[in-house]
Parts: C-alpha cells; sequence; structure tokens
C-alpha cells in the first residue's frame, strides 16, 4: 500500500513534552494492525514518521510545530573540519553489522550510556523490557551496526535500511570515550554506507531548533527539513 490516505492513524491525548519546557504534545501513530514493508515504511518516512520500537510515529501538536523532520541528502554531505578530525580519529575501530544485540555486553553498554548521559530522560532508568521494545529488529531492515576497539564494544548504532535511505533510529555508546565523538563518528558512519548503496538520504529524526539535545543535526550540511509538508535544503 503507498496511498497513505487509506492509512488509520491514533492520537495520543495531549501530554507534557519532553523536549521543551510548558508545551503540551500530541503524537499520531500508524494503526499497530497496519502490515508494513520497507516500501510503506520509506513512503512513510517521506512523510516525517519515525520509526520508536514496533510504534512509527508522528508528532501532531495543536500549538507547536517546534519538531521538523531532517535529513542527510548523503551526495551533496561534505564534511566540515572537526568530522574529517572525528573521522580520522575512529579510523582504529572495527565496525561490522550485526543481527541482533540480546547479549549482556550489549545491554549493558546501553544501561551505562543511559545511567550516566540520559538519566533526565523518559529512558531513565533502563531496563531490559525497555531495551528490548525501543530497540527491537522490525519489518526486517533493521541492522545493529557494533564499533569495536581492539574486540571492545564501544558503540552501537541502530539503523534501518529503508528503499530510500537509512534511519539512523539510536546510538548508544562507552561514555568514558568523550575524546572520540563516537555519536558524530556514527552519523557519519550511516552516511557513508547509504553512499556506497547509491542511496538518498540518512533519516536523522526530528530536529528541534531549541532543544540542545537535538540541535547537532544541523551541524550535517546541506539537511533537508520537512516543512509544510516539502523538504527544503538548507546549506
Amino acid at each position: 500500500m503507498s496511498d497513505l490516505a487509506h492509512i488509520r492513524l491514533f492520537a495520543t491525548h495531549p501530554h507534557g513534552c519532553s523536549y521543551l519546557a510548558n508545551e503540551e504534545a500530541t503524537t499520531v501513530f500508524v494503526d499497530p494492525n497496519q502490515k508494513i514493508d520497507a516500501h510503506l515504511y520509506s513512503t512513510l518516512s517521506e512523510s516525517g514518521f519515525r520509526r520508536s520500537g514496533k510504534h512509527l510515529y508522528r508528532p501532531h501538536c495543536q500549538s507547536c510545530k517546534a519538531c521538523v523532520a531532517a535529513r542527510v541528502p548523503v551526495k551533496a554531505f561534505k564534511p566540515d573540519r572537526k568530522q574529517r578530525k572525528c573521522w580520522n580519529r575512529n579510523a582504529d575501530l572495527a565496525v561490522s553489522s550485526s543481527l541482533g544485540i540480546n547479549t549482556d555486553e550489549h545491554y549493558e553498554l546501553y544501561a551505562r550510556y543511559i545511567e550516566e548521559r540520559h538519566a533526565d530522560g523518559d529512558m531513565y532508568p533502563p531496563s531490559r523490557d525497555q531495551y528490548s521494545s525501543f530497540l527491537t529488529r522490525e519489518w526486517g531492515v533493521t541492522e545493529y551496526l557494533e564499533f569495536r576497539d581492539q574486540g571492545r564494544l564501544v558503540a552501537v548504532a541502530v539503523t534501518d535500511c529503508m528503499k530510500n535511505g537509512y534511519s539512523a533510529v539510536y546510538t548508544f555508546f562507552d561514555p568514558t570515550e568523550e575524546r572520540r565523538s563516537l555519536g558524530v563518528y556514527a552519523v557519519l558512519w550511516q552516511i557513508e554506507l547509504t553512499r556506497r548503496l547509491n542511496l538518498d538520504s540518512v533519516y536523522l529524526g526530528y530536529w528541534i531548533k531549541h532543544c540542545s539535545k537535538m540541535s547537532y543535526k544541523t551541524q550535517y550540511r546541506p539537511l533537508e527539513l520537512l516543512i509544510d509538508n516539502r523538504w527544503v535544503r538548507i546549506n
């Protein structure tokens, strides 16, 4: 199915926004019974939908339009000086793709990351159930990129391969490895992977101008933002 008009959507009740103080958020979800494949997932991503666990969702707030879908057009992407240095600094890491991350090694890295980097967020405290449901493998498109330093797991990037590019679902890493800027490196790796496969874009989720946790996305240029249902390139 490619006609989005025939897809049922469900909306949450207004609730406190996780990103902006004093704002109310409403989210629409694709019907959980809707059959999803890579084609439909790609089409929904073009309309600003994002995956969390088994759910595809999009912000639908009444009084706020701060969440803007963002993607990097990989063929036009030019790394800046800091990004080039980050790429070279991590050249010693071995990167491979895994079919699953349901091991103690993976979970312990995730738990340390949440506890030290996101203790003020919705995913704290971490738990096995939350970890599995949030980073579940869905619809045969999910890959887990492992970054290892002489065999030691230092980062994992959860990414979905769609027909129109990759969707960077989530990255977690060793919080003691600040010098490596592993979050940046994971995005750069996904950009390069997308380019190698001759796909179009890396989808970064939502950019929020006045949220410091989301502001990093504008560091990848050019960037395309979904504004009034049209992708607009920012150089």
